[in-house]
This record gives structure tokens, C-alpha cells and sequence, in this order.
């Protein structure tokens, strides 16, 4: 890559494209890895908890929910 474009990049005057940055991190011997970020997406912890009850523990569960839900749209239309 031209010095110029380089030097362009570390004024941050340009930002790289991801496979530029890719290239640029190789150089430096270091890798580019995506993660999701820490507190996004599904939270596996909780359909854990769910499938580790029983069939008849998860639908008292869902009733018990169903109701607490009625009750919570009862209040809201008072």
C-alpha cells in the first residue's frame, strides 16, 4: 500500500474498508476477528434454563406468564 494512503489513514482524513484494514493489520502481524459484542443478540443462558425444566415445569411456567401478562394489560386500559 502507497505510504500516502497510509498516512491518509492514520490522520483518520480516510477510513479503510474492512479488507484494507485486514491487509494493513496483517502487515502488522496481527489478525482481523468479527465477534458479536458482548450483550447482544440472544441470550442463550435463559432458553438454557427453560429447556432444563421439564415439559409440565414449562407449561406452568407459560401459564403462569400468560396470566401475569392479562393482569398487566388490565392495568393499562384502567
Amino acid at each position: 500500500m502507497p505510504q500516502p494512503a497510509v498516512a491518509r489513514i492514520e490522520a483518520r482524513r480516510a477510513t479503510p474498508r474492512v479488507d484494507t484494514l485486514a491487509r494493513l493489520l496483517r502487515a502488522c502481524g496481527v489478525q482481523l476477528d468479527l465477534a458479536p459484542l458482548a450483550g447482544e443478540g440472544i441470550d442463550r443462558t435463559a432458553i438454557r434454563q427453560l429447556l432444563a425444566l421439564s415439559p409440565a415445569e414449562r407449561l406452568r411456567l407459560a401459564v403462569e406468564e400468560a396470566r401475569n401478562l392479562a393482569r398487566i394489560r388490565v392495568r393499562r386500559r384502567r
